[in-house]
């Protein structure tokens, strides 16, 4: 397989694109990495997304596969014999994609109500994002991943996050590590592996991004 083509479609501080280059990482697939300007889409993603004309978008040989959840299951069953992802075990898959459903339907959409708004709305946000967090710990138990022993599907889907969790706790003044403390530990354990720590930005540099956006709308 060795005349595959495989370009990546992406913005750096995406969460979402993050889970992409993870789990291309997990599986040493090589890459060509195209930066998007949002605000000045290229054709190529036009081209490829037309519907929501949104990063990430994977081409593999030509084709386009968009939105994350869909692209990481793909990456498993393309190269499934490389560090697979999803159980083989169908209630075991089934009970994976309703925790990445969850995280899907639920962070994002929080984490970035906590950073756009102030008083009691973003009291509301952080205990809401927390509340969310400490499920997600609760389904971890204490297991080492939430694939079990090794780095899996729900895994890939969440450890992005971890890389907004500063700019959050920093905006809405609160420590995710005193409310999750295993949750921490558990993000800490995926950073140790350099498929992850070298998908995912600096939360420093997220930070940045985040007061920046912050200014734009006037909150800063």
């Amino acid at each position: 397989m060795g005349d595959e083509k495989v370009v990546l479609l992406d913005f750096w501080p995406s969460p979402f694109g993050m889970r992409v280059r993870t789990a291309l990482a997990v599986k040493g697939i090589k890459y060509e990495y195209k930066e998007e300007d949002l605000s000045n889409k290229s054709d190529l993603l036009l081209k490829m997304n037309p519907i929501h004309k949104k990063i990430p978008v994977l081409i593999h040989n030509g084709k386009p596969i968009c939105e994350s959840l869909i692209q990481v299951q793909y990456i498993d069953e393309i190269w499934p014999h490389k560090s697979p992802l999803l159980p083989t075990d169908p209630y075991q898959r089934a009970i994976a994609k309703f925790w990445a459903d969850f995280v899907e339907k639920k962070i994002y959409d929080l984490g970035k109500k906590v950073w756009t708004t102030k008083g009691e709305e973003q009291e509301a946000a952080k205990k809401e994002f927390i509340a969310c967090l400490k499920l997600l710990e609760g389904e971890l138990g204490n297991k080492d991943y939430f694939g079990g022993e090794n780095l899996g599907y729900v895994d890939v889907v969440l450890v992005p996050f971890y890389s907004w969790f500063y700019a959050y706790e920093k905006c809405g003044n609160f420590s995710i590590e005193r409310e999750c403390p295993k949750l921490i530990a558990w993000a800490k354990r995926c950073m140790e592996k350099d498929s992850v720590s070298k998908s995912l930005p600096d939360q420093q540099k997220i930070y940045g991004f985040v007061l920046h956006l912050r200014k734009v709308v006037g909150l800063e």
